[in-house]
């Protein structure tokens, strides 16, 4: 079936195609692993004999081969390529489908490939997450750029994620960290009031009970641990009982 003839943009600009063109400008993947590897989805076997051809004959290794959506999730999922094509009109689930749960699961970036060229099926390939898309027949001029350009937009996109990823880990850490300091702060501003109330009930002890210094905060310890009373408490009542009667002597001179 031809081609319908439209003014409707495609997905890819001029500029984007020229520029993938040029040299130097491969995706991250592919300067990673040095080989660049392609799933091809295409329901018409000579539509996808020629297309594999095609990849071949420039570079890349076409690892898996599917005949509808289905194969070509279970294959992009197997074997994790760096790019993945898709023909939009297949059976038992359409192209479109399946670039969706291939993009919501982040695998490989998707070129979406058809006979038809509708603005309402390219924004359902861009709204699936497709990163390029390319008419029929193909054409080495465009399909080529078409793949180069989506897998550096799937490489910013991940760079960029990965990014975000670190960046809300970094501030988890901080939060974490700040909880932490905020705790120890408390817990020493406790443990310094604790102090204070303890040694002032240590000298009530000392003045109105004649015990030495050391008596004295032995008996608050281990009364406080006999009785399962806190320092903190135990103190407070002694303060209460001891310091009323210092301010009514105070008050009597």
């Amino acid at each position: 079936m031809a081609a319908e003839k439209t003014t409707e943009p495609e997905v890819l600009t001029d500029e984007e195609l020229q520029a993938a063109a040029e040299p130097g400008q491969e995706s991250t993947e592919g300067r990673e692993s040095g080989k660049r590897t392609v799933v091809v989805a295409e329901d018409e076997s000579v539509n996808r004999m020629d297309l594999v051809a095609m990849l071949e004959d420039n570079g890349y290794e076409v690892v898996g081969e599917a005949a509808n959506g289905e194969e070509a999730v279970e294959l992009t999922r197997k074997f994790r390529p760096s790019v993945v094509c898709v023909d939009v009109k297949m059976p038992r689930m359409d192209g479109i489908e399946a670039a969706g749960i291939i993009c919501d699961e982040n695998i490989a970036p998707v070129v979406m490939l058809t006979a038809f060229s509708q603005s309402d099926l390219v924004k359902k390939a861009t709204g699936a997450g497709a990163m390029a898309y390319v008419t029929k027949p193909y054409e080495e001029s465009k399909l080529l750029p078409a793949l180069e350009v989506a897998m550096g937009r799937f490489a910013e996109i991940n760079d960029l994620l990965d990014n975000v990823e670190r960046s809300e880990s970094k501030l988890q850490e901080t939060e974490e960290q700040l909880k932490k300091t905020e705790e120890q702060l408390k817990k020493a501003e406790e443990t310094l009031e604790e102090r204070k109330l303890v040694d002032r009930a240590k000298g009530l002890l000392m003045d109105k009970a004649d015990f030495s210094e050391q008596g004295a905060f032995r008996w608050i310890q281990k009364t406080s641990m006999d009785q399962r009373i806190p320092k903190k408490r135990l103190a407070m009542a002694i303060i209460a009982k001891y310091g009323d009667q210092k301010s009514e002597a105070e008050d009597e001179r």
